[in-house]
């Protein structure tokens, strides 16, 4: 596939997980620098539910905002915590300087271990979010050009992106797809101005989504979320967790291929092909999840071009 796949420079974006230990993190810190060099829009670090993971995401986080260029973006999910709770920790993020947020339901743990919290759905979250921000910058007035006695009010700063989850393929508790799209446009109401989508494997199953959404009123971009899983027991995983079937023609080929590096192209081909198509048909950008490690997304984006150059090169040339 040649780089010419893609004509438009088309935004990039990835999603990181906190590590899980020293060693871990230490890895971390090499892939981070690695994926900040592909000069991503923003780059979202998830956590867990009940706090398990969150002083490791904000330090991930500001990893980020002080060693890259790169915009941190902070998930944050309405499952463990109370609504006072999320409030202070989106202050906290927005005092470390993180004004990016992925805003979600979350899934409740199956052995009933955390508290569902008060705050009952993704779009409730989302005004919080802004609710936060406009407590935390008070209205204030500022003085009218030419007009000495005459003041008006200051636009009050807004978070950069609150981003929402979208699926394509539906959410496991949905009632059928208008549910979906009702949920987006409730979201998108709250002050949404992102959607990113659940991993999916045919690009039907994400522009149909975004045919719907369109005509159900949503407006905000629709960014295809893709998981270049290199390896068959990695689909079986992603398959187990998320209800997405693992697509037979990706399936099979990792099962019989005996090398990595011969199961690490066939992936390459895969997606780049699957986000070639959603780029085709308009998708705004994509959006690659990295189970935190740089190879595999960097080789999607590197078969479709979609790599910027770096500003030393650009200078030299």
């Amino acid at each position: 596939m040649e780089s010419d796949t893609a004509p438009r420079r088309v935004p990039v974006s990835f999603e990181l997980y906190p590590p899980r230990s020293d060693a871990a993190a230490i890895a971390l810190g090499r892939s981070i620098d690695r994926l900040a060099d592909a000069d991503p829009s923003f780059i979202s670090v998830t956590f867990g539910a009940g706090g398990s993971t969150r002083d490791r995401s904000l330090t991930v986080l500001s990893y980020i905002l002080e060693n890259t260029r790169v915009e941190p973006m902070a998930h944050l999910t309405c499952i463990g915590s109370s609504a006072e709770e999320a409030n202070q920790l989106v202050r906290r993020f927005l005092d470390a300087g993180i004004t990016s947020f992925l805003a979600l339901r979350g899934d409740p743990p199956t052995d009933g271990s955390a508290d569902v919290g008060d705050l009952r759905s993704a779009a409730e979250l989302v005004q919080l979010i802004h609710r936060v921000q406009q407590e935390r910058e008070p209205f204030t007035e500022q003085p009218m050009p030419g007009q000495p006695r005459a003041s008006r009010l200051r636009a009050r700063p807004r978070p950069e992106r609150v981003a929402v989850a979208a699926f394509p393929s539906g959410h496991p508790d949905s009632r059928g797809p208008q549910q979906e799209v009702d949920a987006l446009l409730a979201k998108q109401v709250a002050g949404a101005n992102l959607a990113i989508t659940q991993l999916f494997y045919r690009a039907d199953d994400y522009l149909d989504f975004v045919e719907r959404a369109r005509a159900g009123g949503v407006t905000i971009d629709i960014l295809p979320g893709i998981m270049p899983a290199t390896s068959a027991a990695r689909l079986r995983r992603i398959a187990e967790l998320t209800g997405e079937k693992s697509p037979d023609d990706l399936l099979i080929p990792l099962e019989i291929e005996p090398t990595d590096e011969g199961r690490a192209e066939i992936a390459t081909e895969f997606f780049a092909s699957l986000a070639a198509d959603v780029i085709a048909a308009g998708a705004p950008g994509l959006h690659l999840y990295t189970l935190n490690k740089h190879e595999a997304v960097l080789a999607v984006i590197d078969r479709l071009g979609l790599r910027a150059i770096p500003a030393t090169s650009q200078e030299n040339a």
